[in-house]
C-alpha cells in the first residue's frame, strides 16, 4: 500500500515553475505531494519548456546567431551580454607573442586562457570553450602584438537562467 507525503520546499516549487511554465507553476492552496508507490517516469521536460528541439540541435550554429571576430594587436570586448556563450576559432601566436582571453566584472579582470608561443615562427592553436557572463561581466580578447591573432566566433547557447537558445 502506497503512502502519501506532502512536500513543502521553495526550491522544488521554483524548479517546477521554471520547468513547467505552461502549467503556471504552483497555485495558492495547492500542495506538492509524493508517494512511496513506484511509478514509471516519462520525461516531458522539453515539451513543458516549450521546445521540441533536441539539446544538440539547439546549440547548432546559424547565420543569425553567430558573431565573428578578428582581433589583432588590440584589446577588444567581444561579449558583454548576459548568458552562456561558446567561443571557438583559432589563435595564432608569433614568436614570443601572447593572446589572452579575460573575464571582467567592470572593475577587475581575470585571465581565463593564455595562448603564447615561446618558439620561433608561428603557432596556431584551436580555441573552443564556454563562458558564463552575469550582469556587468564581459569577455575581453587581448592581443599583445600584431602576430597574436584570434579569428573565430561567439554564439550564445543559453540565457542567464540556463534556458537554451534555439538557432534562428
Amino acid at each position: 500500500m502506497a503512502q502519501e507525503f506532502v512536500i513543502k520546499s521553495n526550491d522544488i516549487e521554483n524548479k517546477i515553475n521554471q520547468l513547467l511554465p505552461s502549467q503556471g507553476g504552483f497555485q495558492a492552496g495547492v500542495d506538492f505531494s509524493a508517494s512511496t508507490m513506484v511509478v514509471p517516469i516519462v520525461d516531458l521536460t522539453e515539451t513543458a519548456e516549450g521546445s521540441n528541439v533536441r539539446i544538440d540541435l539547439q546549440t547548432a550554429l546559424s547565420f543569425n546567431d553567430v558573431t565573428s571576430h578578428a582581433v589583432s594587436n588590440t584589446t577588444t570586448t567581444i561579449i558583454n551580454t548576459t548568458g552562456y556563450f561558446r567561443v571557438f576559432g583559432c589563435v595564432n601566436a608569433g614568436a614570443s607573442d601572447a593572446f589572452i582571453f579575460q573575464l571582467s566584472d567592470g572593475v577587475s579582470t581575470k585571465d581565463i586562457a593564455v595562448y603564447s608561443n615561446p618558439s620561433t615562427g608561428s603557432q596556431i592553436t584551436p580555441v573552443d570553450f564556454i563562458v558564463f557572463l552575469g550582469a556587468g561581466d564581459s569577455l575581453i580578447a587581448v592581443s599583445q602584438a600584431s602576430l597574436a591573432r584570434f579569428q573565430g566566433c561567439t554564439k550564445q547557447i543559453a540565457d542567464i537562467n540556463g534556458a537554451l537558445t534555439t538557432p534562428s
